[in-house]
């Protein structure tokens, strides 16, 4: 309960509030706006080659709450097959509960249009991806993909697979209701947005509220 910390930290999803309970939308993650600038000035060469628009796809897999059935990774294969012919450029990269079989299915599809997809050699381009993107299609089964693909400010597609949590509707609600998140339709929504990152905000309650602890004991300096 809250009577177990000086400070707690929640999501908003999560249900605990509480006078000493800091409630934002999304988690803190590793993702500073200084580290997303660099990585869109300096492009791997892959990402660089392709010719805007150019959409990250985050592909995660099966979790406690969501399923990816085989009629889940048709549907999302033809929405990013229709989402490339469009025009768009496709890059990406699998997660560790990617199945190789939606991986190698995505990656086809990324091939044929022209894109770029990581398959696990190499340094980790997950921080280029989300920086040169104009959008991002993410599976709903990662709040946490969900959540660092807000602190770019693109719009974010979200791809439902079978499952689900109240939890992570209210958190997808809540980025809907901010403008950030839409549903994946095999197409191009939204429009940009500010940034959505809730990390400095929580390193701040984290840093007055020591300071304030300092203050009452009697300690000087920061």
């Amino acid at each position: 309960g809250a009577g177990t910390a000086d400070l707690i930290w929640v999501a908003e999803h999560d249900r605990l509030r509480g006078g000493n309970v800091l409630v934002t939308a999304t988690s803190p993650h590793r993702l500073p706006p200084e580290k997303l600038a660099a990585a869109r000035a300096a492009p791997p060469a892959p990402i660089a080659a392709l010719q805007a628009p150019r959409v990250a796809v985050l592909v995660g897999g099966d979790s406690r709450h969501h399923r990816f059935t085989a009629a889940d990774n048709e549907r999302l294969v033809g929405q990013l097959d229709a989402l490339a012919a469009s025009g768009v450029r496709l890059m990406g990269s699998p997660s560790r509960r990617t199945a190789p079989a939606l991986s190698a299915a995505v990656a086809a599809v990324v091939a044929r249009h022209g894109g770029w997809w990581w398959e696990g050699r190499g340094d980790n381009p997950y921080l280029a991806l989300l920086a040169n993107a104009d959008a991002v299609v993410v599976t709903a089964d990662s709040t946490n993909m969900v959540g660092e693909a807000a602190a770019t400010g693109v719009p974010i597609l979200v791809f439902e697979p079978q499952g689900g949590h109240p939890k992570i509707a209210a958190l997808l609600a809540s980025l809907a209701r901010q403008g950030a998140v839409h549903p994946f339709r095999g197409r191009l929504d939204g429009e940009r947005y500010q940034p959505i990152d809730s990390t400095p905000i929580i390193a701040d309650a984290i840093r007055e509220g020591w300071l304030r602890r300092r203050a009452a004991l009697g300690l000087a300096g920061p």
